[in-house]
């Protein structure tokens, strides 16, 4: 009974209505900003290099890595894999689509929370919550939103990765998964009871190694497959648009299912990415929003595409009609959607490591995201709790997201996968109405900072200057506020001295 609720409350949440207004929303923004996905794309590139972290604020390099550690996970390996399964090769057009029009949606939600973020503790918080209330004044709108995040973060989507480590774990080497689950339980918890900065450095170490591992698996396998690489593009516009007899019929579930995998592999509307966003120190909004699109493209156009180029040309996928039941295509009988034709794609090629290599990929995917949730989780909760009992309340989120990490490791994931689904659908619809709102210090500060970049300018933001209310970090500009804040530092600890 309560799976049942739980799937048909997921199917109300997820449905075409949904993921019409997320492409409606990509395509608002990306008009309205005019295709800063294209224009600005060098200027990602130089800003993803630039920049330094500070006593209070994670370098931009390092908000793009927690950012990616957080949408890199098991969705890219048994996510695409299942977008195949049931909407075919075209299935990943669709996952490109919603990316490149995603991106201005990234963009917009990750200024914004530049713009509306405020120094707490030892550093920057930021994101829906904050920017819904500061910018909307709805705070009750934003705590609805903080809570569903946090509870979907901390309890409903931990224990999934969990649960794909230890299967991985399981079926290649034979370990038991409650050994697994420990293990994985000791290493995020050694992580985040070290804070927001030992987040960013493990964030900054493991993702770009993780992701060029795999990257470079993928490469030996296209490259082996060179000569085919035309025939599977072919393969994948003429499903995308049922052209080709054999997947006509389902050419409805290649848009829902590679826009859905695709959403859940970048986040782009989710409000996810703005968290990390908010965390970095810039001199101006529209800098790490720039950052944020980009880091969108290199989860989709590389990692989620490699995954898909490796199944496809090794033909190691089954494709499904949903809605008569019927195998149109079965290459791997008895083999369920998912990481099983990623391992197969593998081993086919590169027999008996197929398997093993999967399941080390996705403990370091999956162990990334786990720590990123719990990243977004602090910070929501970080609005909802502040005073005295704040420290209180971070030792407790802690162990329960922990305790869920260990739980979703030793039990099936269907109904787990269905819950943390229903978070996520809340937050798309929460943080889209939101940003749709909010857009106009977006625009207006992408348009500062593409005038001060013209004049040669080291773009800084000042709020002040657009009329932009409670965004009061950017109240004096950037070089004065960092001035203040210092200054009020210093005169805070003479004050410590002083009662002393």
């Amino acid at each position: 009974m309560f799976d049942q609720i739980v799937h048909t409350v997921n199917g109300w949440l997820w449905s075409p209505v949904l993921v019409g207004f997320i492409v409606l929303c990509g395509f608002y923004f990306s008009f309205r900003t005019r295709f800063m996905q294209i224009r600005h794309i060098k200027e990602m590139v130089r800003l993803v290099t630039s920049g330094k972290a500070s006593d209070v604020g994670v370098s931009p390099f390092q908000a793009l890595m927690m950012s990616l550690s957080g949408r890199i996970g098991v969705g890219n390996i048994a996510g695409t894999a299942t977008g195949i399964a049931f909407g075919g090769p075209g299935a990943v057009f669709w996952m490109w689509f919603i990316t490149f029009i995603g991106a201005a949606s990234a963009y917009v939600e990750s200024t914004l929370a530049q713009i509306y973020k405020e120094k707490q503790d030892d550093g920057y918080r930021g994101g829906p919550a904050f920017y819904i209330e500061k910018g909307l004044g709805w705070k009750w709108f934003a705590m609805v939103f903080a809570v569903a995040t946090l509870f979907s973060m901390a309890f409903l989507l931990p224990g999934v990765q969990g649960n794909a480590i230890a299967d991985g774990f399981h079926n290649a080497f034979g370990l038991d998964k409650k050994i697994t689950g420990l293990i994985v339980v000791a290493l995020i918890g050694f992580t985040i009871f070290g804070g927001v900065k030992r987040i960013a450095r493990v964030a900054e170490l493991i993702v770009p190694i993780m992701a060029i591992g795999y990257l470079l698996i993928a490469l030996i396998i296209i490259g082996i497959n060179f000569e085919n690489i035309p025939a599977v593009f072919k393969l994948i516009f003429e499903s995308a648009f049922g052209t080709q007899e054999m997947f006509g019929g389902i050419i409805g579930s290649a848009i829902m299912w590679g826009v859905k995998r695709g959403l859940y592999a970048n986040e782009a509307g989710q409000g996810t990415g703005a968290h990390p966003a908010a965390a970095a120190e810039v001199s101006h909004p529209a800098k790490q929003g720039l950052v944020q699109a980009f880091s969108i493209y290199l989860d989709v156009f590389l990692v989620v595409t490699a995954t898909a180029m490796m199944i496809l040309f090794t033909s190691q996928y089954n494709v499904i009609n949903e809605k008569t039941g019927k195998t149109i295509i079965e290459n791997l009988p008895g083999v369920e959607p998912g990481a099983g034709y990623t391992q197969a794609a593998v081993d086919s090629l590169l027999p008996g490591f197929g398997a093993g290599f999967i399941a080390i990929a996705l403990f370091f995917f999956a162990f990334t995201t786990i720590y990123a949730f719990y990243y977004i989780a602090e910070t929501n909760l970080a609005y909802l709790v502040r005073g005295k009992f704040r420290g209180i309340a971070f030792v407790v989120l802690k162990l329960v997201l922990l305790g869920s990490t260990f739980y979703g490791s030793i039990r099936a994931a269907t109904t787990a996968w269905a819950m943390g689904d229903i978070g996520l659908g809340i937050m798309v619809w929460l943080n889209l109405i939101a940003i749709v709102l909010l857009f106009k210090p977006a625009a207006i500060a992408l348009k500062d900072y593409e005038e001060q970049l013209k004049e040669g300018k080291d773009p800084e933001f000042n709020s002040s200057k657009y009329g932009i209310k409670n965004a009061d970090f950017w109240a004096n500009g950037y070089g004065k506020s960092k001035s203040i804040e210092k200054e009020t530092e210093r005169v805070e600890e003479k004050e410590k001295v002083d009662i002393i």
